[in-house]
Formats: C-alpha cells, structure tokens, sequence
C-alpha cells in the first residue's frame, strides 16, 4: 500500500509540473524605445516623401505605446492610425492585405464589425522572427499602399533590433 501512494504521489507531483510549465509564458514584447524610434521612422519617410501622417505603434496586446504626428497631419490621422495598429497586431497580418481579401471574399468583409478595426492600408505587424510583438499604424498619406510603404520602411530601419 506504501509503494502504491508513494508512486501516486510521484505521478501526481510529475503532473502538476507540467501543468505549472504550461500555466506561465514568456513572451516577447517591444520596449517604448523600440516603438518611438518606429513611429518617428514611419512619419520621418511620410514627411520625405510629402505626407503629413500620425503614426502609433501597439504592442503584442494592441495597447499604444507610442504615437508621433506630423505637422499639418488631419485630427482623423489620429484615430486612422492607432485602429490600423490594432487591426495588424490583433489579425497578424497587413491591414493591405485584410482589406483585399475582404474585397474578394464577401463572408471576410465582416472582419470589418469588429470594434476597433479599421480595414485600410497602413498597419503592419512588427515581428521577431516569426512572432509578432506589436504594430505600427501610419495613416494620413494618399493611399493606404502609401502608409503601409512608409511603415515598412520604419520596421527595416530597426530590423538590426529585432532578434
């Protein structure tokens, strides 16, 4: 009866370790550093190339964690932006790209109904290998292809510090 219990508790010990392993994660998340430097890169090559943008950036959880805008950036710019950062780094994915599949596939389209989504060029999520740790959302420029370009173009100018 002793070797039983004592094997049961060994079993029940093993069990609730692997449960607790599974109970917490690490993740990886952006320093506000990071998201400064990417929302003045983003409104720095909107400014270069003629467009007064707001950029907000948001981490893995869609939270802001920084916002610049330009000069003579419409009030709208504001909320554009930050609802693009949201949708990218909630979906994973290019607000460019959600916006033409919703285009192409009429059951996609009520992607759009979600609160706080905005299914126009100009998010784009912000990976670390594989993993995405945030988004940045540029708004204001003639296009949304415009913005999203603008944004790409932030992420490669810190690309050395995501890894």
């Amino acid at each position: 009866m002793l070797k039983i219990n004592h094997m049961s508790a060994l079993v029940l010990c093993a069990a609730a370790g692997i449960a607790s392993a599974q109970a917490v994660r690490a993740e990886k998340n952006m320093s506000l550093d990071l998201a400064n430097q990417i929302a003045a890169a983003s409104v720095a090559t909107c400014t270069a190339n003629g467009y007064a943008v707001t950029a907000t950036v948001v981490d893995r959880a869609g939270s802001v964690r920084a916002v610049q805008r330009a000069d003579n950036a419409g009030p709208h710019t504001l909320a554009a932006s930050q609802q693009k950062a949201y949708t990218s780094a909630s979906a994973k994915n290019t607000t460019l790209a959600m916006m033409e599949g919703a285009q192409k596939n009429p059951a996609a389209a009520n992607v759009a109904h979600i609160p706080g989504f905005l299914l126009l060029g100009g998010g784009v999520p912000i990976k670390v290998g594989n993993e995405v740790i945030g988004a940045v959302g540029v708004g204001g420029a003639p296009g949304g292809h415009l913005d999203e370009q603008c944004a790409v173009a932030a992420i490669d100018k810190v690309k050395e510090l995501l890894k």
